[in-house]
C-alpha cells in the first residue's frame, strides 16, 4: 500500500517537471529574459526599501544632532540678544550724556592721544625704565615685565598729562624685547624711545632720580626738570638694594614714594607690609599726582590693600 502511494507520488513529481519543461519551451528565451527582468526589479525594490528604511541607531544619532542643534542655536540666539541689549545700552548713555561729553571718532581720540605723548616728549615729565637688570632673570619675571610695561604704557596714554617714556639699556635681540612683542599687541609702534644706552650715560647725572623704596628721601613733588628712573627689575626672590646700589654707584639722587608719611600700617593676619610695587602701579601714582596734586589720592589708586597698608584718615 505504501510502495504504490509513494510511486504515485513519483509519478506527479515527475509530471510536474515535465509541464514546466513544456512551459519553458513554450515560452522560449523571450520569457526567461522577462522573468529574470522581474526578479531584478524585486530584488532593486527591496534594496530600496532596506537603504530608505533607517535603523535604530541612525534614528537615535539624528535625534541627538537635533537635540545638539536646538542647544547650539539656543546659545548663539542669547548671544546675540546680550549683544542688542548691550549695544542698546550704549547708545542710550551716549544720548544721555551727550550733552555733558562731546562725542568723537575713535580716529580722532587716536590723533589727540598721539599730540598729547608727543607734547609730553618736548615739555613734558620724563620717566625711564631701567632694563640692564634684566639678564639675570626668568622667562616667567620677564613675562611679568613685559606685561607690566604694557599696563604702563596703556595708563600713559589714557592720562590727560602724560608723561614722556624711555626704555633704556633695551636691546631688540634680547629675550625681553620677543617677550614684549609676542604679548603686547603693536609693541613696535609704542610712542616712546628705546635705547640700548644706559640711562645714565644718556642723561645728565644731576638731572636724575632714581625711584627705589630703600631711599631715605621720600618724594615731595614732580619736577619737570627731573628726569625719573624706575627699575625694570621683577625679582621673586626679592633681593634687597639691587636699585639703591645701583644709584649710588653713580652718584645719582633716590627717592621713594611717600607712603610712609600718607599711610600707616594695617592689622593683619599675616603682619605682612611692603613698599615693593611694580613699575605699572608706581606710574599709576606718579601719574595721578601730576594730575591732581593730591599724595593720598594717588598713593590710594596705586598701592594695593594687599601690600599691609591704608591711608591715614580712613576708617574700617
Amino acid at each position: 500500500m505504501d510502495w504504490k502511494l509513494e510511486g504515485s507520488s513519483q509519478k506527479t513529481e515527475s509530471h510536474v517537471l515535465q509541464e514546466q519543461e513544456v512551459t519553458l519551451e513554450d515560452t522560449g528565451e523571450d520569457g526567461i529574459s522577462e522573468s529574470f527582468q522581474l526578479l531584478q526589479i524585486d530584488v532593486e525594490c527591496e534594496h530600496r526599501e532596506e537603504m530608505t528604511l533607517p535603523t535604530s541607531n541612525a534614528v537615535w544619532r539624528s535625534k541627538n544632532v537635533q537635540r545638539k542643534q536646538r542647544h547650539w542655536e539656543k546659545i548663539v540666539a542669547a548671544k546675540k540678544s546680550k549683544r542688542r541689549q548691550e549695544k542698546e545700552r550704549r547708545k542710550a548713555n551716549r544720548v544721555e550724556n551727550s550733552g555733558i561729553y562731546p562725542q568723537h571718532s575713535k580716529r580722532f581720540l587716536r590723533s589727540l592721544t598721539k599730540e598729547r605723548l608727543l607734547q609730553a616728549k618736548h615739555s613734558g615729565p620724563r620717566l625711564c625704565i631701567d632694563l640692564s637688570m634684566t639678564h639675570h632673570m626668568s622667562k616667567k619675571e620677564l613675562s611679568r615685565l613685559a606685561g607690566q610695561i604694557r599696563r604702563l604704557y596703556g595708563s600713559n596714554k589714557k592720562a590727560d598729562r602724560p608723561f614722556w617714556i624711555c626704555l633704556t639699556g633695551f636691546t631688540t635681540d634680547s629675550p625681553l624685547y620677543e617677550e614684549c612683542l609676542r604679548m603686547n599687541d603693536g609693541f613696535s609702534s609704542y610712542l616712546l624711545d628705546i635705547t640700548e644706552e644706559d640711562c645714565f650715560s644718556l642723561f645728565p647725572l644731576e638731572t636724575l632720580v632714581y625711584l627705589t623704596p630703600d631711599s631715605e628721601h621720600a618724594l615731595e613733588d614732580v619736577d619737570l626738570n627731573k628726569v625719573y628712573i624706575l627699575g625694570g627689575l621683577v625679582d621673586e626672590s626679592i633681593q634687597k638694594k639691587v636699585t639703591f646700589q645701583k644709584a649710588q654707584e653713580h652718584s645719582v639722587k633716590t627717592a621713594r614714594l611717600p607712603i610712609q608719611e600718607y599711610m600707616i600700617r594695617r592689622q593683619n593676619g599675616k603682619n605682612y607690609h611692603s613698599e615693593i610695587l611694580a613699575i605699572n602701579q608706581v606710574f599709576d601714582i606718579l601719574s595721578t599726582y601730576f594730575e591732581t596734586q593730591n599724595w593720598p589720592e594717588a598713593l590710594k589708586k596705586g598701592v594695593s590693600s594687599r601690600k599691609g597698608y591704608t591711608l591715614q584718615n580712613s576708617v574700617e
